[in-house]
């Protein structure tokens, strides 16, 4: 069973930034970050491939969030930079382990609140 361990979340104002790290306790596939808001549904933010070489994202972070990974040290990153409040959210790392299709294996989550 692979764990997923998320850490970097915290408050911060309108237009900063912050960066999330993830590290899995052994090798995956795909890899991204979800995020559920108070009272919606948990929607996907980012994504990458096993490789790194292909990345997509939420039409809402694009062009201010970056999904990138160190595959040395099987951690994914986001960074969030234009932080809004409306991506106040507690965000999920999730990742491929034994399915090729669907996020099989979740962190346990790290909030994010952006203050106006």
């Amino acid at each position: 069973q692979v764990q997923l361990v998320e850490s970097g979340g915290g408050q911060v104002q309108a237009g900063g930034s912050l960066r999330l790290s993830c590290t899995a306790s052994g090798r995956t596939f795909s890899m991204a970050w979800f995020r559920r808001a108070d009272g919606k549904e948990r929607e996907i933010v980012a994504a990458i491939s096993r490789s790194g070489g292909e990345t997509h994202y939420a039409d809402s972070v694009q062009g201010r969030f970056t999904i990138s990974k160190d595959n040395a040290k099987n951690t994914v990153y986001l960074l969030m930079n234009s932080l809004k409040p409306e991506d106040t959210a507690v965000y999920y790392c999730a990742a491929m382990v034994v399915s090729v299709s669907e996020f099989d294996s979740w962190g346990q989550g790290t909030r994010v609140t952006v203050s106006s």
